[in-house]
């Protein structure tokens, strides 16, 4: 018999999505989140960025229901317009990462060879540095502001991608069916394309919803050091570093910033756990 143990033994069944409660949860709090973001405009009732000076440090009411800042800007409406950068951090870095990482993953991986070498022991160069100083590092030579937070993190990230993808590729470039293809001289183009990358995109979506949490406080942890988006930005980590003076005499000022980041990179985690379960049975047990 030409049948393998492997071929013996039937695969797990995958879950269906709905009876994942994480990756529900994750997803609604997400939903909520985005949809905040996406129409804070018509959410928030007052500017982010007007100021009223004789009102400051007032606490929640009904008319704020979050209170005004150090400087009598509504919190509410700034934690709102804030979802709008923390996702746009998220989103964008991971993306930026991924999709740089993933070719280098792809390279190193199929190729083998001299340019497997160089571009692992590039990436294990990079990930013995810790992330923050060389975040922190990359930001002082960029110029602070949030689009150069953003860049630093998503250069950070990058070797996490390529040691992924490079892993998948070694995995899936040895299956006979890959072997076949190429020997009846199917282009290397197709057999990445089409056979390669569909069996690692799975570890890789559950990756980039974990890493844009991770993304998320990164950024907002330069942005708390002041390298990332500058004041009058109403971005959470610049919110809760202008706040952190008044913490005993005005918490609401850095506690609604800090649920919000809560909130948001918890729902990160959520989803990337329950596509991780969704996605590969095997990691339930």
């Amino acid at each position: 018999m030409n049948e393998t143990l492997r071929d013996l033994i039937p695969a797990p069944p995958r879950c269906a999505p709905l009876k994942q409660p994480r990756l529900i949860a994750g997803l609604v709090i997400l939903a909520i989140l985005a949809g905040a973001a996406l129409f804070a405009p018509w959410l928030a009732r007052y500017d982010p960025l007007a100021q009223d000076l004789l009102d400051r440090r007032q606490p929640p009411s009904f008319q704020h229901p979050m209170g005004l800042d150090e400087l009598g800007r509504d919190n509410l409406s700034r934690v709102i317009y804030g979802a709008r950068l923390s996702l746009y951090v998220g989103i964008v870095s991971v993306a930026v990462a991924a999709t740089v990482g993933g070719l280098l993953g792809v390279v190193a991986g199929y190729r083998g060879g001299w340019i497997d070498s160089f571009i692992s022991s590039a990436a294990d160069v990079m990930m013995a540095f810790p992330t923050l100083l060389l975040a922190i590092a990359i930001v002082s030579t960029l110029g602070p502001g949030l689009n150069s937070a953003l860049l630093a993190v998503a250069f950070t990230a990058i070797p996490t991608y390529a040691r992924l993808i490079r892993v998948g590729v070694l995995r899936e470039k040895r299956k006979d069916h890959l072997l076949a293809a190429r020997a009846v001289g199917v282009p290397t183009y197709r057999l990445i394309r089409h056979h390669i990358l569909p069996g690692c995109l799975a570890p890789l979506q559950a990756q980039a919803a974990l890493g844009a949490g991770t993304a998320i406080l990164e950024v907002v942890g330069l942005s708390f050091l002041g390298l990332g988006a500058q004041p009058p930005a109403p971005e959470w980590g610049a919110m809760l570093s202008q706040g952190r003076g008044a913490i005993f005499a005005a918490p609401h000022i850095v506690l609604f910033p800090g649920l919000a980041l809560m909130l948001t990179v918890l729902s990160f985690n959520l989803v990337g756990s329950g596509l991780r379960d969704w996605l590969d049975p095997t990691f339930r047990a």
